[in-house]
């Protein structure tokens, strides 16, 4: 499908829907817990959907009704799958899925699409083998397809946790081994959403010692509790209206965000009130007003998911905007700094790459048709581009924003944005 997005006012109050994040670690958590527990308020998008997917493959029963979850977990016993688990696109869902599988006493055979079974899983492959398991690459690459034989029993591993979610699928499955382990971190990227992780094993009153980050002892024998919780709104789907606003000059209210809240990409606020957006942070609100741009270098590293949203904003900016230090950017579901590079450019941007990041300069915009390459992110952000800009921007794989942010066009088109979702064009 094509989204056609026209320059327009976008201003108002949005709701921004449930964390991604936060979802899908709720949900594999209620599935390794034995009982019932309740997820109020979460993400209804495609990436959800294969978490719940995989977790009932594993033996969990989860049911939907009106915006809450009900899982009864199989706790620290999945059940070997009677088919191939699919994970769709999400890559958070393949990185804790392979480790759910390690605890099972049978064997599991995990796939996803075309993007999934190019991202990497090596290292966290490594560690579950350091850790007890057998699980190997059917084409010996560090890729999906991947077999699992479990079971974990735990030990020492190093990771090289080149994205936070090898570190946080361990995190999350370690307690439940037979030993006590002990992680070794060489790198790690990403950091807030291992603090996500952390926050959840908080809650549950998971014993671990964190060494900085530099390694993290986690005793085993531990299990999870049933829950009820509510779902945090989402940083990362805030970003797009935040960009937008700090744009176009209107000013937005997004609600459902609690900025106490461990999500990395909030750190998106106070970068955009540097640059030069007024910012007022409320009790559960952000408001954001858009004024006079000026360009900085910006660590990205903590908030990878932004490189394409603040890729656009930087044609706005005054000067020259630096993105850097987030080369994982590279490992998404597409390589975010070349296909932003390459689709911006089709718009006129004075935009070039770095090895870990991109550097942009104010441009004037216009518009063309662009490639969104399956990447939700990268139509969400070219979608921004579009109303921004004279002259329509014609998004091809539109539909690619449903694996997080289903309603992003409504809610673009309920602030006035001038966004069409059609077939042909």
């Amino acid at each position: 499908m094509y989204l056609i997005a026209e320059k327009s006012k976008v201003t108002g109050k949005v709701k921004i829907p449930g964390s991604k994040s936060h979802t899908i670690r709720a949900l594999f958590l209620a599935s390794l817990t034995k009982g019932t527990s309740y997820i109020y308020d979460p993400l209804i998008s495609s990436d959800a959907d294969s978490a719940v997917k995989v977790c009932k493959a594993f033996g969990a029963n989860i049911s939907l009704k009106d915006n809450k979850y009900e899982i009864d977990g199989f706790g620290t016993n999945p059940i070997a799958p009677d088919d191939v688990v699919d994970v769709g696109n999400s890559g958070t869902t393949m990185r804790f899925a392979v480790s759910t599988a390690s605890l099972s006493n049978g064997c599991s055979v995990l796939t996803g699409d075309y993007q999934i079974r190019r991202r990497p899983l090596g290292p966290l492959i490594e560690s579950l083998n350091d850790l007890g398991a057998n699980v190997f690459s059917t084409r010996n690459n560090g890729l999906a397809p991947v077999v699992v034989r479990g079971t974990l029993k735990g030990g020492t591993t190093s990771i090289d946790a080149v994205t936070s979610q090898y570190l946080s699928s361990l995190l999350i499955h370690t307690p439940l081994l037979q030993n006590d382990t002990i992680i070794n971190i060489s790198r790690l990227n990403e950091v807030p959403y291992v603090e996500m992780t952390l926050w959840w094993l908080d809650k549950q009153g998971i014993k671990y010692e964190n060494n900085g980050f530099k390694s993290i002892y986690v005793y085993g024998n531990q299990s999870y509790k049933p829950f009820s919780l509510s779902i945090p709104g989402d940083f990362s789907s805030a970003t797009f209206f935040a960009v937008q606003a700090a744009i176009s000059g209107e000013e937005i209210l997004l609600e459902n965000l609690d900025i106490s809240d461990p999500q990395g990409d909030k750190l998106i606020f106070s970068i955009l009130k540097e640059m030069g957006a007024t910012v007022d942070i409320n009790h559960n609100s952000i408001r954001v007003k858009g004024n006079k741009l000026k360009g900085m270098e910006i660590d990205m590293n903590s908030i990878p998911d932004a490189l394409p949203a603040m890729a656009v904003l930087g044609c706005f900016a005054d000067g020259e905007t630096r993105l850097v230090n987030v080369p994982q950017a590279r490992l998404k579901e597409t390589d975010r700094i070349s296909v932003m590079c390459m689709e911006l450019k089709k718009l006129g941007a004075d935009i070039e790459e770095l090895p870990d990041g991109l550097i942009i300069r104010q441009s004037n915009l216009y518009g063309g048709n662009v490639e969104g390459h399956d990447d939700h992110r990268i139509v969400m952000s070219l979608a921004i581009a579009g109303l921004n800009i004279n002259g329509k921007v014609v998004i091809n794989g539109a539909e690619a924003y449903n694996v997080t942010f289903p309603e992003f066009g409504n809610l673009i088109r309920d602030c006035g944005g001038k966004l069409l979702l059609t077939d042909h064009i």
